[in-house]
């Protein structure tokens, strides 16, 4: 999951370009985030995203199937977390919230 989402920012974001990963702890359990400075995501695409096959209308150049998104999803709401994007147009931020192992400490998430 995390291959994936540093690969698309890596893939859409051009040379020059800033990709900035964070991790930070929260209570009752960790927030990773991916923040990039690439072609960002258009407003029309961003309820799709998580769609099977979806691809963006700006991505046409870029390879891809349109199923990163879907698998990393599915891998994060396995382990009881959540993944949001947001994209202003220029960039995109990808966070991804994650439980504690510690049960007592997994209600706060």
């Amino acid at each position: 999951m995390v291959d994936n989402l540093l690969d698309n920012a890596l893939k859409f974001t051009p040379s020059g370009g800033t990709v900035t990963l964070g991790l930070e702890a929260l209570d009752g359990g960790v927030e990773l985030s991916i923040v990039d400075t690439g072609i960002g995501i258009p407003a029309e695409d961003l309820p799709k995203l998580f769609g099977r096959f979806h691809r963006g209308r700006n991505v046409g150049a870029y390879p891809g199937h349109g199923l990163g998104l879907v698998i990393s999803q599915a891998i994060v709401e396995d382990h009881g977390g959540q993944i949001t994007v947001a994209s202003d147009g220029a960039g995109t931020r990808v966070k991804v919230r994650l439980p504690s192992d510690d049960p007592e400490r997994r209600h706060a998430l």
